[in-house]
C-alpha cells in the first residue's frame, strides 16, 4: 500500500513523454500542496497578500519547470540561473519567508519528478514542525514580544549617565544604551535604549517613572526591530 502511494508518477514510463493527464495531476497536486504549505508555514504570521499567493503557486511553477527540463542538464542550469536573477532583484525577506520559499521549491521539485506522495509527506512534516516550534516558543517565542526600543528626550544640562538605571533595572530584565544624539538645534538630547521588559503589562508604569526624571519631556516605547528575523 505504501509503495503504491509513494511510487513516482513517471516511474513506469519507458519514454520521456509526459501525458496531459500526468501533467494536470502533478500541477493540480502542486497547487494543493502549495496552499497547504502556505497555511502551515505562515501560521500566526502576517504576510502580504502578494507573498502568500506567490508561496501558494510556487510549487506548481517549480513542478512545471522540472517536468519540462526532464533530465536536460543544460536546461536545468539555465533555469537555475534565471531563478537566481529573480532572487537577487527582489528585496530580502525575513528568515521565515526565505525558509518558506525554499520549502515550496522543494515540494515543487518532488512533485515535478512525479513523487507526489513524498511531496505531500514533506509538506506535512515541515509545516507541522514549523507550527510546533512556534507553539513551543523555539528561538525566543514570547520573550521577543517583551523586547522594546525606548527613546527618552532629556534637557541638555541633564547628566544622563546612570540617571535612568534604577528605573530600568526595576522594570527591565536587560537594558542597553544604544545611541545618544542631539535634537532641537542641540538644546535637547535623545537617548535610545534596547530593553527586555520583565512584564509587558507595566509599560505605562515604566514611562511614568521615567517622566519624573527627564523633566516630563517626550518618551516613546516601541517594538524592538531585532536582526534575528532576517538573514
Amino acid at each position: 500500500m505504501l509503495e503504491t502511494i509513494f511510487r513516482g508518477v513517471f516511474d513506469t514510463q519507458l519514454t520521456n513523454t509526459i501525458t496531459p493527464e500526468q501533467f494536470l495531476l502533478c500541477v493540480g497536486a502542486s497547487l494543493v500542496i502549495g496552499l497547504v504549505l502556505c497555511v502551515l508555514m505562515l501560521w500566526h504570521a502576517r504576510p502580504s497578500a502578494g507573498f502568500a499567493i506567490t508561496l501558494a503557486t510556487l510549487p506548481a511553477v517549480v513542478c512545471v519547470v522540472i517536468m519540462m527540463v526532464n533530465g536536460n542538464v543544460g536546461a536545468g542550469v539555465a533555469v537555475a540561473g534565471a531563478f537566481s536573477l529573480v532572487r537577487f532583484r527582489s528585496a530580502p525577506g525575513s528568515a521565515r519567508e526565505i525558509g518558506a520559499i525554499f520549502a515550496a521549491m522543494g515540494a515543487g521539485l518532488m512533485a515535478g519528478m512525479g513523487y507526489l506522495g513524498y511531496a505531500v509527506l514533506f509538506t506535512l512534516i515541515l509545516g507541522g514542525a514549523t507550527m510546533a516550534y512556534h507553539v513551543l516558543g523555539f528561538g525566543g517565542g514570547k520573550n521577543v514580544l517583551r523586547c522594546r526600543t525606548l527613546h527618552i528626550t532629556i534637557p541638555e544640562d541633564l547628566d544622563y549617565t546612570g540617571v535612568f538605571d534604577p528605573v530600568l533595572e526595576q522594570y527591565a530584565a536587560r537594558s542597553e544604551l544604544k545611541q545618544v544624539k542631539t535634537t532641537n538645534m542641540g538644546s535637547l538630547f535623545k537617548l535610545t535604549y534596547d530593553l527586555t521588559l520583565r512584564d509587558g503589562g507595566q509599560e505605562k508604569a515604566l514611562i511614568d517613572a521615567l517622566r519624573q526624571r527627564n523633566g516630563n519631556l517626550e518618551i516613546s516605547l516601541c517594538q524592538q526591530e531585532t536582526g534575528a528575523a532576517g538573514l
